[in-house]
């Protein structure tokens, strides 16, 4: 992207992307995750089976997973977040967890997962 110190084109620049995340509120599905422990770990634990069933990412039909760390909201096409939780199922990532440790998922690094929200 090119400097330009112009005010005018730095608020249409800023105006784009307000209309995109506009657009997601007004006519798309959202699921919103709130990890307790992201913060101090680092990591998520993004859930796609408990008791042995789909679940989590597998079954929502949102259109966008938000995940809520803190103050800090993180948004992700759903499809690319399943993208990503496939890579991960069946390597080291892979863990129990939720309540009773009755759910699988991954672990998925903040800094993974911010870097994944700009893939198609």
């Amino acid at each position: 992207m090119e400097f330009n110190s112009d005010f005018r084109y730095d608020l249409k620049f800023g105006q784009v992307a307000e209309q995109a995340l506009a657009e997601i509120f007004e006519g798309k599905k959202v699921e919103v995750k709130r990890d307790r422990k992201a913060a101090t770990t680092g990591n998520l634990f993004v859930e796609f089976e408990s008791r042995g069933k789909p679940s989590g990412i597998e079954t929502t039909e949102a259109d966008y997973y938000c995940f809520v760390v803190e103050e800090t909201f993180i948004l992700l096409n759903t499809t690319n977040l399943r993208n990503l939780v496939a890579s991960l199922k069946g390597t080291p990532s892979e863990k129990c967890g939720g309540d009773n440790n009755t759910s699988r998922g991954v672990i998925i690094p903040l800094a993974d997962l911010i870097k994944h929200t700009h893939k198609p």
